[in-house]
């Protein structure tokens, strides 16, 4: 299985067009990298590949991905699979208008948030829109299975009045059926689980959300789990020390951003990572 790592940055990138905090300053001046929202992609066979969320960055973030290149008469993109409806993870689809036979899975809440940009992007092009949550998974071009299971998380805020349903947010599992390697993609996650727990004991990698390194970081306290303290995501990563731990979706206050901090180095010394955009792994 190769994955790609297309986009690493959370809700508008890094630097954010309207901010001139410390930190987007430097990335502006050149002193600490770039990165688009976040987005990645998946392939288990080097010649059918999906996405994992289509970000605003999308045509950049391919361009810049060699193996995604098309050929005379098509693209290697055969779809997407979407985490939830934030506008950072779903607005890439319009880019992506003319390609034909595109399939898009996602949660039924998610579905349905998207209808009618569904109904606009059906005019341009036939896709597939599948339901991500179907009972027993789904297997993918490529020879990748996949199971969705859904966190707990709250609708974006473009849907209107309060929604019942709790499958507003998805982690997934992707299974290479040839080497049976595992891959956990978990950009955004509220709190760690026990559901959380099981998969990642299982995986031979995650993907995960890494948007704030610590609990008071910003006052946007709930929707995203920390990276550091007796409850963050990195102690409880540490329990397994044989898979392969990479923090995506990085806010522009988290000072993961910085190599020279000692977030960077707390999280190296316990064997997790932060990748520039762009970096292609195998599992």
């Amino acid at each position: 299985m190769r994955v790609v790592l297309l986009g690493t940055a959370a809700s508008g990138g890094f630097p954010r067009w309207n901010c001139a905090c410390v930190r987007c300053d430097a990335a502006r001046d050149g002193k600490l990298p770039a990165r688009g929202p976040e987005c990645a992609a998946v392939t288990g066979n080097s010649r059918d590949w999906w996405l994992l969320n289509a970000s605003p960055d999308i045509r950049a973030q391919l361009t810049a991905a060699p193996a995604l290149w098309p050929g005379p008469r098509h693209t290697p993109v055969r779809g997407v699979l979407l985490t939830d409806a934030e506008p950072d993870h779903v607005s890439g689809l319009a880019v992506l208008r003319d390609a034909a036979r595109l399939k898009t899975y996602a949660a039924p809440p998610v579905l349905a948030a998207l209808a009618p940009a569904r109904a606009g992007l059906d005019r341009h092009a036939p896709w597939e829109w599948a339901d991500s949550l179907t009972e027993g998974g789904f297997v993918l071009a490529g020879g990748l299975v996949v199971t969705a299971h859904p966190v707990p998380g709250k609708p974006p805020a473009y849907v209107p009045g309060r929604s019942s349903d709790r499958r507003w947010v998805t982690v997934y599992r992707i299974e290479d059926l040839a080497t049976g390697r595992v891959l956990v993609y978990a950009p955004r996650v509220s709190a760690w689980s026990g559901l959380l727990e099981d998969l990642v004991a299982d995986a031979d990698g995650v993907v995960l959300d890494g948007t704030h390194f610590a609990a008071d970081e910003t006052g946007d306290t709930g929707r995203h789990l920390p990276v550091s303290g007796p409850t963050g995501s990195l102690t409880a990563l540490a329990r397994h020390p044989g898979v392969r731990r990479i923090y995506t979706h990085l806010a522009d206050s988290n000072p993961l951003l910085d190599p020279t901090t000692t977030a960077r180095a707390q999280i190296s010394e316990a064997g997790a990572e932060v990748l520039p955009d762009g970096t292609e792994f195998a599992l």
